[in-house]
């Protein structure tokens, strides 16, 4: 399968920050605070899970979260965050498949109210309280009404490190179905790569890393192409952006007209 990361999901995070050190999680927790309370946020290409629990440090319950990884074993990482109070769908698909509706292939959703079931366990043992996701198993047929339960729009998308992986047709696709899934006014929490103009060490290190995740992860892009052309043509506004990591890394924060 293309652009699949399960071969390295358990190590990702650790190759991250051996090369990027913490630039990739700065541009993305910079973001964060543009998510409105009790929101709908779509995550897609989610990786590990990590930002799950950065969000939840902001909102600690009344958001509802669809999450979409194609790596089974990155959602399965991702399923193991403390998201405490908030509603979170796990999808396992691909980005480019969303299509029109939520697939109902491997969907789960943490627990609503994780107070109730934590005061449960407090009166049965004096163990001290602590922020925990309860993650329901479902069956078939719960699983069809969990899909029904996903917002059709959102309030936010966030894409993080994602349109790196296609080329240009992907590109175009995903752009269109996600744009279609934002509500008038919504926010695109956007991060990825970004090559300057002159930079000769951007050009090796994008030529290193496209080798190795062709290798690896079978990524269908052969080279970085650039996403703001369909923002622009959206007419998107752009609320901030940041550079990080030499300006090889660029977060912006769109907001739907």
């Amino acid at each position: 399968m293309r652009n699949n990361y399960d071969r390295i999901a358990r190590y990702y995070d650790v190759l991250s920050r051996m090369v990027f050190f913490r630039a990739q999680l700065k541009a993305q927790i910079d973001q964060l605070h543009f998510i409105p309370a009790n929101s709908s946020v779509l995550i897609v290409g989610g990786g590990t899970g990590w930002i799950l629990e950065e969000i939840a440090k902001l909102h600690s319950s009344g958001l509802r979260v669809t999450y979409v990884e194609i790596s089974a074993k990155m959602l399965e990482l991702s399923r193991k965050r403390n998201v405490r109070a908030n509603q979170v769908t796990f999808v396992h698909s691909p980005a480019e498949e969303l299509g029109g509706s939520i697939p109902e292939d491997q969907v789960q959703r943490a627990a609503e109210d994780q107070n109730q079931s934590r005061a449960k366990d407090q009166d049965q043992s004096s163990a001290k309280e602590q922020d925990q996701s309860i993650v329901e198993d479902l069956d078939q047929n719960r699983a069809e009404d969990l899909k029904q339960n996903a917002p059709a729009t959102y309030d936010v998308i966030l894409t993080a490190f994602l349109f790196d992986n296609f080329q240009q047709q992907t590109i175009t696709k995903v752009f269109d179905l996600l744009h279609q899934k934002l509500n008038p006014s919504g926010f695109w929490l956007f991060s990825d790569f970004y090559h300057s103009e002159g930079k000769k060490w951007q050009s090796y290190l994008l030529k290193a890393m496209y080798l190795f995740f062709k290798q690896i992860s079978n990524i269908e892009a052969r080279q970085l192409l650039s996403t703001e052309h369909c923002f622009h043509e959206q007419s998107y506004h752009i609320l901030q952006t940041r550079f990080y990591y030499g300006k090889f890394i660029k977060s912006v924060v769109y907001q739907k007209t």
